[in-house]
């Protein structure tokens, strides 16, 4: 059972210095609201919404967001309204428990009113990412009482979650519910599949991975403090459900996945990352194809760190992230250890934003509908992304599998419009080739061409760019035919 004293003691263990008054003051007025009520699985409904409450506190959600996480709930399941919410406690925790309330509102009716409420959550998210937080708590825990509920229930939230839930906690950042909700979903979803793995992972191996993972750490922990480097050396297992995808992707069985582990190096400053990485690659000779610098370029959701992968001990691939403490909890908590950090001895919030989430807004006033509207945020911001370079050294994200067409598009309207060919690394490339990450990338532009190709919207992968050619074709066909029908305008 869950507790409020659990809650305010992780709270207090993030900032010793935190007032939670208020924070018990919700859970009063919330038991009171929820008395009587049950859940599915016969729990007192006021133990979700402490759940949920326990959850932000864990990804270091700042204290009124773990508030309106208690109180997320009240408005639209007890006879207390948004107004006594707002009055109790303040308005900014009411706009959020608001946010929460309108999210909820729209249930799962047919793809229409479903696209609809996915509609709502986007721009939510774009007001205020705080509310992004609370539901992803909420529906954690929802998944974790999953049992309680209709089969087909279970499917139809399982899979909404991982259509849409942990995609969007990956482009946040918040990797750790990202991971939680993509097991659970998987458990359901696949289960004959979940099982076989859970007992080849979790049973077969564990102990000869656990024994590897001793080993390599006792020889870079003695370089490490031969050096004077404070660190922490952590082995990281993989999650099933990342195993699994990868296992489909490649056609491949269990025993012929080797990257099921890595091992995070936790150092106190960024030069220290970079002596660790020196360090590691004196010991161990580096796959050079697999060194990864997201410190100096760091991800679109803001995720810092070093990678390699080295050929290690008995020649296995041992895959090592490097990072500060900070970072560290940036790549576990994502947005919310952002905020954080900002937020350390300020009483303002922070309010700042990825450059995608800001992309939510433009796409909803060019969208037809919330069907169009999800169909472009789906194929826009639910692709890996990758890093690639102009040649004055400027980096642009874009989703995987991009070419020199959206790359073009990407600097500007012109450009791809007049696009004619591309220097990929200083090579001549097609304009529909594949890009990859840290690829150099220099368009060449034919001043006389009259506007994009046709068939390139065969091979673009971003919405600009595919919207662009669209646009530029209709005003060429146009002039055509006003060229060919004297007197039209």
């Amino acid at each position: 059972m869950m507790t409020i004293d659990r809650i305010i003691n992780k709270v207090k263990e993030n900032d010793p210095k935190a007032d939670t008054t208020l924070l018990r003051l919700a859970y009063e007025f919330a038991s009171k609201a929820h008395e009587g009520q049950k859940r599915m699985n016969g729990e007192p409904y006021i133990q979700h919404s402490l759940h949920t409450a326990y959850t932000l506190a864990q990804i270091k959600a700042d204290l009124n967001t773990i508030i309106a996480g208690v109180l997320h709930d009240v408005p639209e399941d007890t006879d207390y309204t948004l107004e006594d919410v707002e009055k109790n406690f303040g308005k900014e925790i009411a706009s959020l428990v608001e946010g929460i309330t309108k999210l909820s509102k729209v249930k799962y009716r047919g793809i229409d009113r479903y696209n609809e409420s996915l509609r709502k959550m986007f721009l939510a998210m774009a007001k205020d990412l705080r509310v992004i937080l609370i539901k992803f708590a909420d529906r954690l825990h929802n998944l974790r009482t999953l049992d309680a509920l209709s089969h087909n229930k279970q499917l139809r939230i399982a899979r909404e979650t991982l259509e849409i839930y942990a995609p969007i906690a990956g482009l946040l950042g918040i990797w750790r519910l990202k991971w939680q909700m993509e097991d659970l979903c998987f458990k359901y979803l696949h289960p004959d599949e979940y099982k076989e793995l859970e007992y080849e992972y979790e049973v077969e191996k564990k102990i000869e991975r656990t024994q590897y993972i001793q080993k390599v750490k006792n020889t870079l922990g003695k370089r490490l403090k031969a050096e004077n480097i404070e660190y922490k050396i952590q082995g990281r297992f993989k999650h099933l459900y990342s195993i699994y995808q990868k296992m489909q992707r490649k056609d491949r069985k269990f025993d012929e996945i080797h990257d099921v582990f890595a091992l995070r190096v936790i150092v106190p400053t960024i030069a220290d990352c970079y002596k660790s990485l020196g360090i590691i690659h004196s010991i161990w000779k580096p796959k050079s194809s697999r060194i990864k610098d997201y410190i100096a370029t760091p991800k679109p959701n803001g995720y810092r760190s070093l990678h390699t992968t080295v050929f290690g001990p008995e020649g296995k691939l041992t895959e090592f992230q490097i990072r500060t403490p900070e970072m560290h909890e940036e790549a576990l908590y994502g947005i919310a250890a952002h905020w954080y950090y900002k937020q350390k001895g300020s009483s303002e919030p922070a309010t700042q934003q990825p450059k995608w989430v800001q992309e939510i807004l433009k796409i909803q006033k060019e969208a037809e509908n919330s069907q169009d509207f999800i169909k472009k945020v789906k194929f826009d911001l639910f692709q890996d992304r990758i890093f690639v370079f102009t040649p004055r050294g400027d980096v642009l994200d874009l989703p995987e599998g991009s070419t020199p067409v959206d790359f073009a598009y990407a600097i500007h309207t012109e450009i791809g419009n007049k696009a004619s060919g591309a220097l990929v690394n200083n090579k001549m490339a097609s304009l529909d080739q594949k890009l990859l990450n840290g690829d150099m990338v220099e368009i060449i532009v034919d001043k006389n061409r009259k506007g994009p190709n046709r068939d390139w919207l065969k091979f673009v992968k971003t919405r600009r760019a595919r919207e662009k050619i669209k646009q530029a074709s209709k005003s060429y066909s146009l002039e055509n035919i006003k060229k060919l029908i004297p007197g039209i305008k």
